[in-house]
């Protein structure tokens, strides 16, 4: 069993450092600390157990100790690691959708799982009791329904849970910009069959522009109770208070004539933040998950979860708006506010057994899910105007909580209520046909009532919708090489929906309410899997294509229904150890997405949530073995981007953000009880930039130093 389990590390998503606590001579897993791997072979993935390599989809993994040994302080760079992945927005933390907005296989998509159930946030999420970050790829509609997933994927964090004995680091990082972070995570057992784990972090940074801070506390309680050796129980809960003065993103106008055609006034202000930390806004989340795992036989286990989330805002949330005359910009403003409820329950059966000679790992789950938003907070107002040629701003010196008040108090109140509901069930079995031979058949059906939209009046339209899910892999090499194939199937309820109209200064004119019918998605897909060299490299490569029909889309002045959009592309990840004390994560992407048929502006054209045709990603470790500088370490690594065009429409114009290559470097000592790493990120204090139809600097050179002690 520990043979399997060293062996199983090689299988990782990221290597870091192999750490010794005596000597590796007597093979036994207590004796081997291996301070960073991840098991691909991950349950949770599709609510059962299910081996990687006889897995139809595609998945990358991001573990704990690759975020403690990149000295990763917030989520967008945990996500460096995954294939195929950027962000296109940070986050606002304005109410319902204020959480940070990435891009996978050509669509936009949060962080809105935690434990495979759903978790909302305003905010942004907090590493420190995250076990693993997992980007399943694809529309996966079939398993988690069509209220929090996205056509190209999902991102479900998998949380740290309580352990048997006693133990537990402590962390501090000091960095660049004023960085000063303290985690803590402590694991104790209460009783024989009662054990607790409480992680906690402590966060404050400013920016690299000439304003602008975040400060947050995080803390997150769990408990296991061992019932009996057929009962166990689960309680995990999340706490996290944040308060922020964030950059106002600039939209450019997206209904008139480009006016800006380069990038180089924006690099010429790439330190302006076009605000004050006087203008905050607070975040606070709160999560709670309860499960109970029932042994019913040898052949059968029940999973049942309960979930619960509350996410706030309060405070200020700014824009600026193009106003279509190449150096003007109107700034927006609204003291905003609103509260967003949710409950989940969940019941899983997972059973295997044989129909004969054929094998059957099979599935069958309910799953009921509530959403409750409540809107609060102030109308908008136009707050002057800043021209980004002179650097002149009308509000220079009013950008103060008491001035904003001030102007606000006639903007009247922005009221609204939303609820919905869904009922799903869903069923998935694995068909062993031959030894190396399997197919998996999938079907969901989802239940929608509620009142969706903040401005409705009453409840809208039933739905009923179906969501199917076909794989095949074929074992040429059992456990060594697959062959697979999918056709995955992803929808999104969008009925009621409001929609603000808006003049072509960005003026807000009106909300007004839309009834559409759901969008689907439908993926085809195939790939290949390898584990070689001993189960010392392993490679993924796919090539997928997704569709997307009946998509709403709007320009400004009228939304309609009936748009579609098409995504392909090829992905491949490699990992691997090729010699003693050197880890290797490797990949690349391209993705083709081009709007099909939808308002006009849009035909022909790549998706401008889609972000770069050309991603890539490479993380390598080497830790020295022996000698006298044995336990000293360097990494290496970087992202690179190929341009993008952050708005792309026939009747506005296109404008390209340029593309990157950020590298970032590493030295580490690592001692059985404790580590210092010194990571400096963006070596070349690269200027760079994403966008979402905005134009938004990213941050530039960082040095942070990691200190970490383990008891």
């Amino acid at each position: 069993m520990n043979k399997l389990l060293i062996s199983a590390s090689l299988l990782s998503t990221v290597f870091i450092f192999a750490q010794e606590k005596d000597t590796v001579k007597t093979n036994k897993i207590d004796e081997v600390i291996v301070q960073g791997y991840i098991t691909r072979d991950r349950e949770s993935v599709n609510k059962m157990p299910l081996k990687e390599i006889e897995n139809p989809q595609v998945y990358n993994i991001v573990n704990k100790n690759v975020i403690k040994e990149q000295v990763v302080t917030n989520f967008n760079d945990a996500l460096k690691n995954v294939t195929g992945i950027a962000r296109l927005w940070e986050s606002t933390g304005r109410g319902n959708d204020g959480g940070e907005y990435y891009t996978m296989r050509g669509f936009s998509l949060q962080p809105s799982l935690t434990n495979g159930m759903p978790s909302l946030t305003n905010g942004t999420l907090d590493l420190a009791g995250t076990e693993t970050i997992e980007a399943i790829k694809g529309p996966s509609g079939t398993l988690y329904g069509g209220s929090v997933i996205s056509y190209g994927g999902l991102i479900n964090v998998i949380t740290k849970k309580p352990y048997h004995h006693f133990g537990g680091e402590v962390n501090y990082i000091n960095g660049s910009y004023g960085l000063n972070r303290v985690t803590a995570d402590v694991n104790t057992p209460l009783s024989k069959n009662l054990f607790a784990r409480v992680n906690a972090a402590y966060q404050k940074q400013n920016t690299f522009q000439d304003a602008g801070f975040s400060e947050s506390f995080y803390v997150a309680p769990s408990i296991k109770f061992i019932a009996n050796d057929k009962l166990t129980f689960y309680v995990n809960t999340e706490i996290k208070k944040s308060e922020s003065a964030n950059a106002p993103m600039l939209f450019l106008n997206r209904y008139n004539p480009l006016t800006f055609y380069s990038i180089g006034v924006f690099k010429e202000n790439y330190k302006k933040s076009y605000t004050s930390d006087d203008l905050t806004i607070n975040n606070t989340t709160f999560n709670l998950q309860a499960s109970a795992n029932y042994k019913i036989s040898d052949k059968w286990t029940s999973k049942t979860i309960f979930s619960r989330s509350n996410s706030k805002t309060d405070g200020y949330y700014q824009y600026l708006w193009d106003q279509s005359n190449g150096k003007d910009f109107t700034r927006f403003i609204s003291d905003v506010g609103g509260e967003t409820n949710t409950t989940g329950i969940q019941q899983n059966f997972v059973g295997t057994f044989n129909l004969g000679n054929v094998k059957n790992k099979l599935l069958v789950g309910l799953d009921y899910f509530q959403r409750d938003f409540i809107q609060g907070g102030t109308g908008w107002i136009d707050y002057g105007t800043v021209n980004i040629v002179a650097q002149s701003d009308t509000k220079d010196k009013f950008l103060t909580k008491s001035a904003v008040d001030n102007a606000l108090a006639g903007a009247g109140q922005e009221i609204g209520h939303a609820e919905a509901k869904i009922y799903s069930a869903y069923i998935s079995d694995v068909v062993n046909i031959l030894p190396n031979l399997s197919a998996m058949l999938s079907l969901r059906m989802d239940h929608f009532t509620g009142r969706a939209s903040a401005y409705a009046t009453e409840d809208s339209k039933d739905k009923t919708t179906f969501s199917p899910k076909l794989g095949l892999v074929y074992q040429p090499i059992p456990d060594k090489v697959s062959i697979f194939g999918n056709y995955m199937n992803g929808f999104k309820n969008v009925d009621p929906s409001p929609v603000q109209i808006t003049d072509n200064l960005g003026n807000v004119l009106s909300n007004e309410l839309r009834y559409f019918e759901p969008e689907h998605a439908n993926q085809w897909e195939v790939g290949t899997k390898a584990n070689l060299a001993g189960d010392k490299f392993s490679i993924t490569a796919s090539y997928y294509s997704i569709n997307v029909k009946n998509k709403v889309m709007g320009n400004g002045t009228n939304v309609n229904q009936g748009g579609e959009v098409d995504s392909k592309g090829f992905e491949v990840s490699i990992l691997g150890s090729p010699i003693p004390g050197m880890n290797i994560i490797a990949g690349y992407s391209y993705n083709d997405s081009n709007v099909v048929k939808g308002e006009e502006g849009y035909p022909g054209h790549r998706t401008e949530d889609a972000g770069p045709k050309n991603l890539i990603n490479f993380w390598g470790t080497y830790k020295i073995q022996d000698g006298s500088l044995k336990n000293f370490g360097i990494g290496f690594g970087g992202n690179s981007a190929s341009r993008f065009y952050t708005l792309n429409r026939g009747n506005a114009g296109a404008f390209p953000l340029p593309s990157y290559i950020i590298m970032n470097s590493s030295l580490s000592y690592t001692e059985e009880r404790y580590s210092i790493i010194l990571k400096l990120d963006n070596i070349a204090n690269k200027k760079y930039f994403s966008g979402w139809s905005t134009v938004t600097p990213q941050r530039l050179r960082t040095l942070s130093l990691s200190l970490n002690y383990k008891f």
